[in-house]
């Protein structure tokens, strides 16, 4: 049986630009996405692994870095079926202008139907992405494998071997830096977790650590 650990890139710099990502060049992580990574690359350093992949797109490619820094020996691999859905014209579009458009219900709702203008169908994306992990399987039957992705590939890889209705992806939540596992073997397909977010940094409000620093000497008579 092999154990796929899906990622999704850590947050990147596009965030702040309030635009759809997709394949634009050039999108990097930003500060709290690299402690993400780094955090994650923790997490998994005595994890024996046999092999790391990555979408080809910078962010995800970073984020695999910093796996692979704990693993002595171990390449990155770019793999073109997990890239991120293409999104054609919508790509590097205002997200605000793109919710007004009539397509984007769909893309929540209906989305076994959708196709981005000039871009690809949601049903491709999925089937490009399953049949990637489906290659992987056959090169490595045993053992566990990270590929890095982005967050709707993962969610439509989920749906599938859950066997859901593509129109349902929607209701899955894959957060940035998440950990998914997914178990393929001979026989059934198991979903071990998705969007495990324990190892990541919380960050605290302001005066939040101090206040409960108070508290905390409040209980043991102010030390």
């Amino acid at each position: 049986m092999t154990e796929f650990l899906l990622i999704r890139h850590a947050t990147n710099t596009f965030v702040s630009t309030g635009r759809l990502a997709g394949w634009t060049p050039g999108v990097h992580l930003n500060d709290d996405g690299k402690l993400q990574a780094a955090a994650l690359g923790e997490r998994l350093a005595s994890v024996k692994l046999a092999a790391i992949y990555a979408s080809p797109l910078e962010r995800t490619v970073q984020t695999a870095e910093a796996v692979a820094a704990h693993h002595e020996g171990m390449q990155v691999e770019p793999l073109e079926g997990v890239g991120e859905v293409r999104y054609g014209t919508w790509q590097g579009a205002k997200l605000s202008n793109l919710r007004r458009e009539k397509l984007w219900d769909n893309v929540q709702t209906y989305p076994s139907r959708v196709q981005f203008p000039s871009g690809e169908t949601i049903r491709q994306a999925q089937a490009r992405a399953v049949d990637a992990l489906e290659q992987l399987f056959q090169k490595y039957p045993s053992g566990r494998v990270v590929v890095v992705s982005h967050s709707d590939i993962i969610k439509l890889i989920v749906a599938h071997y859950l066997g859901a209705h593509i129109d349902f992806f929607q209701r899955i939540e894959i957060s940035p830096a998440s950990l998914t596992i997914l178990a393929l073997g001979q026989s059934r397909p198991y979903i071990v977790c998705v969007n495990d977010t324990s190892h990541l940094p919380r960050r605290e409000p302001p005066g939040e650590q101090d206040k409960r620093r108070k508290r905390f000497l409040g209980l043991f008579g102010g030390g």
